[in-house]
């Protein structure tokens, strides 16, 4: 009888997820390992149950690579008593005779993976192969997460279209894509797409921000574009921006929720629709006619069938977990760029402060941030000098006197 090989998925969807299955179940076989799936994340793991398992072999899951969502679904289960279920947890995977484990998954994944390895004192040796759409894991050589390019592809094909219905139309859209922490996506597919405007978390230094901060960014935005003789554009905001608001002044407009672990639900805050109350408060009050519609996208994008970049990555990715399993190895994430497995002592990528995962920000100072933000429509230095101040003030009924007073604290 041979050894056996557990994968489980944790957290949110990501393009990918079935292409490392696919890549991890075939190469497993081909070594002469047994593969089990393990339903739902850590779900019924946690739960003590051994039921919920899926034999998996070359004839399920090699047909999936290429496509979205997981075969072995997901969730962010996480135990309301944790030591209990943790020991219910490892009682479970030697019940299943788990020898190898590759899970799949971002922050809260990789905790649960260290922490199998410890409490098994490696007795399971442990792969974790990162994903996230956001691309905010410490990843070498700046190498994407898995995921992220397919949920940019399809972002900024969502986002060209809306550029020209706001075009056709004559208005403004604010766009909400995902990214708890930090504003890679909003500013991929911002770059992409040729977006009026994308604000990210990263560009705010103070602790506590003010929504009408962003709210003043967005309006002299509009009022510089509107000086230039275009009535339409579309913002991408990055739902990170609302982990900045203070969470008073938040929930003054929504009432946010928290996910099982806690987490706030920003995906849930619609940020672009309170942004656009406070933009249409001061263009009604100027008598300045501008049609605002807010949107928000990320959904769409977490399932999506992986692009080749994707369908390639993961399939190396997914190799390279086994690979990395079969020569004695554990405990480490699996990173694949310049051509090489890169695997990362899971310890090594803790923040020593928070005990997290260290998070990956999108560097404001970088040339790949400077490139997109001079390509978009923002209030400037030079705009509060003559002539250009007198063609702005007047665009947003304002006197020059006034736009200085008003914006010139966001240059």
């Amino acid at each position: 009888m041979g050894k056996n090989l557990g994968i489980v998925v944790g957290g949110g969807p990501a393009p990918g997820i079935n292409g490392v299955i696919s890549a991890a179940t075939v190469e497993a076989h081909n070594r002469g390992i047994n593969v089990i799936g393990i339903l739902d994340g850590f779900k019924w793991l946690f739960r003590g149950d051994a039921g919920k398992v899926i034999k998996l072999d070359h004839k399920n899951a090699w047909p999936v690579h290429s496509k979205g969502g997981s075969i072995l679904r997901i969730s962010r289960d996480f135990p309301d008593n944790p030591e209990e279920s943790f020991q219910a947890m490892i009682k479970t995977l030697k019940k299943l005779q788990i020898h190898y484990l590759i899970t799949i998954g971002g922050d809260g994944t990789s905790f649960v993976a260290r922490e199998i390895e410890k409490r098994t004192d490696g007795a399971i040796s442990v792969a974790h192969v990162p994903k996230t759409i956001d691309n905010d894991l410490p990843l070498p050589g700046g190498a994407p997460t898995f995921g992220y390019e397919t949920a940019r592809h399809w972002g900024t094909k969502i986002v060209r279209n809306i550029i020209e219905d706001a075009r056709t139309t004559g208005r403004w859209y604010f766009i909400t894509t995902m990214g708890r922490n930090a504003g890679h996506l909003a500013l991929g597919i911002g770059k992409a797409a040729g977006a009026t405007i994308t604000v990210i978390p990263e560009e705010f230094r103070e602790a506590k921000l003010k929504f009408s901060k962003v709210a003043d960014i967005l309006e002299s935005t509009i009022i510089k574009r509107l000086s230039q003789g275009y009535a339409y554009g579309v913002a991408i905001l990055a739902e990170g921006v609302a982990s900045k608001i203070d969470i008073k002044e938040l929930s003054q407009y929504e009432l946010p929720e928290s996910d099982e672990r806690g987490a706030l639900r920003l995906s849930e805050i619609q940020l672009g629709r309170i942004l656009q109350r406070f933009a249409n408060k001061e263009f009604e009050k100027r008598k300045v006619k501008i049609k605002i519609v807010h949107k928000t996208i990320g959904y769409e994008l977490r399932a999506a069938d992986p692009i080749p970049f994707d369908a390639e990555y993961t399939r190396n990715l997914g190799y390279s977990a086994v690979k990395f399993l079969m020569e004695g190895g554990s405990g480490a994430l699996i990173s694949f760029y310049d051509g090489k497995v890169k695997p990362i002592p899971l310890k090594d990528i803790i923040d020593p402060v928070t005990k997290k995962t260290r998070v990956r920000f999108v560097n404001t100072k970088a040339d790949p941030y400077i490139v997109g933000r001079q390509y978009m429509i923002r209030l400037e230095k030079e705009d509060l000098s003559p002539p250009t101040i007198e063609k702005i003030a007047k665009a947003g009924r304002y006197t020059p006197d006034e736009i200085r007073k008003r914006f010139s604290y966001l240059v």
